[in-house]
């Protein structure tokens, strides 16, 4: 797997051959220690034609941001608060906690956000967004994003492995796997949350399933250790872990002979990788070194723990090759009722975020970072057009229509992409589901999504399943 230096090779070889003699099998492992392309599955590959974008950084919204609030402007929705909404959009459809919910006549909710239009595209934003409003002219919007399931793990899990089924890989393991990353001392897809509670579905949201576990993402903490147990014990010295990880190199690398095992091989590398970030991962969540005209444009606070900090961390994790960012925020699940109304939680979650979005679209373009870094927002689903009953009015989770934007990457700027109806319930132009969202990411890094597949249990899988197809309308 990963060998640094030439030195380590000759004296791990040594190490191991002093115990185990020089046999056919010792000269074979021999050779398989100086393959220097045995040693590295983070490598970067070759992608399938030229890509527009090297990095993703996804702004993942967790709990389902209410399109109607925040980028698709209904006034007829708002001019028709509290009729009910014609049968024909509800009937056979399924929502969650219908029966609680849904089982008197729905009643349509408008919106009480301020809209305008912004840039010279004429973007409407609401006034939950002022920053983002000010960088609208370099967003593409998609506002008839569509979804197959209505509860939030599942929908996150589909959101982010292409399926609401257990033990499938997420975008970013499909991403590594396929064209490695440019990261030496980093692993290839990092992870950061922030807000009240982790995500619905916890770590299968990015998990590598049966592509082998070196492409799983990795969290990193905003603060103390960055890593969880990657410091070393007290008493253990760099010098002894050097000699320990050489010694189980060593066993692994004869195991792999053996075997012809690839997991092995995932295990060597993590080993290596993880040396290297005792150094690598407190530098990079160390912030101080950041200007105050930085700190300050994304809000960021050293020390803290918050979206504000993650989102300059993401543009220090793409500066060092990272290829792909996530972060989650929580919580922006607006039933209604306590911790979850469209006014005061409404307005603090897109407090949390609305800033430090806006920073990075700025940063990345100042430092010449954005024409190759693709960012994404949005999160599993939008909101229902009709109240929900609940102690204060709320909205229902909703896979018919929602809204996300890109920036970067060779995504088209100041470009609006699909309608939806009168009241934003569904899309009457320009359908897009998430098959197509996976697509369209993936080509602009250069994949085509019907050739990035992986054999398992005798079907060749891949991120799209067999459907997808790429948003021409979102490119430039």
């Amino acid at each position: 797997m990963i060998m640094n230096t030439a030195n380590l090779q000759s004296s791990t070889r040594r190490h191991f051959f002093g115990q185990c003699g020089m046999g056919l099998g010792s000269i074979a492992l021999a050779s398989m220690m100086d393959e220097q392309a045995m040693a590295n599955p983070f490598a970067p590959k070759q992608p399938h034609f030229a890509p527009k974008a090297k990095n993703v950084i996804f702004l993942f919204m967790a709990g389902g941001p209410s399109h109607l609030d925040l980028f698709d402007w209904k006034p007829e929705l708002k001019k028709r608060h509290g009729q009910s909404i014609p049968e024909s959009f509800t009937k056979g459809k399924r929502f969650a906690f219908m029966n609680s919910s849904f089982k008197d006549a729905n009643k349509l909710q408008g919106t009480i956000r301020d809209f305008k239009q912004h840039g010279q595209c004429g973007m409407w934003v609401s006034e939950c967004f002022p920053h983002i409003a000010t960088v609208a002219d370099e967003l593409t919007l998609v506002r008839t994003c569509k979804t197959e399931l209505f509860n939030h793990a599942p929908a996150k899990l589909f959101m982010n492995t292409g399926t609401g089924l257990f033990g499938r890989p997420s975008m970013g393991s499909w991403v590594t796997y396929g064209i490695g990353t440019e990261s030496r001392d980093l692993p290839g897809f990092m992870v950061l949350q922030s807000g009240p509670r982790g995500p619905r579905g916890g770590g299968v949201n990015w998990a590598s399933g049966f592509l082998p576990t070196s492409y799983q993402g990795v969290p990193l903490r905003g603060n103390g250790d960055p890593i969880l147990n990657l410091a070393n014990p007290k008493g253990i010295s760099s010098i002894r872990q050097r000699e320990s990880i050489d010694a189980v190199r060593a066993l692994n690398l004869k195991r792999a002979m053996e075997t012809g095992d690839p997991e092995i091989q995932t295990r060597i590398a993590s080993y290596e990788m993880a040396y290297r970030m005792q150094t690598s991962a407190p530098e990079l969540i160390d912030i101080k070194s950041e200007s105050k005209a930085t700190l300050d444009l994304y809000g960021a606070q050293p020390g803290q723990t918050s979206f504000a900090n993650n989102c300059l961390l993401a543009r220090r994790l793409v500066e060092r090759g990272v290829r792909f960012v996530q972060l989650y925020h929580t919580n922006w699940d607006s039933h209604g009722g306590p911790s979850e109304t469209l006014t005061k939680d409404f307005d603090k979650v897109t407090k949390d975020v609305d800033q430090p979005c806006a920073a990075l679209i700025r940063d990345l373009k100042a430092r010449g970072l954005l024409d190759d870094t693709l960012v994404i927002w949005g999160g599993e689903f939008g909101r229902t057009p009709m109240s929900e009953k609940r102690a204060t009015p709320g909205r229902n989770h909703h896979i018919d229509a929602f809204s996300m934007w890109f920036a970067g990457g060779g995504i088209k700027p100041g470009n609006l992409v699909g309608e939806t109806d009168e009241f934003g319930f569904g899309a009457i132009t320009e359908e897009h589901h998430v098959h197509d969202l996976h697509a369209t990411i993936l080509h602009q890094l250069g994949i085509d999504h019907e050739r990035l597949t992986f054999r398992f249990q005798g079907r060749d899988f891949r991120l799209t399943d067999v459907e997808g197809k790429v948003i021409k309308e979102m490119l430039a």
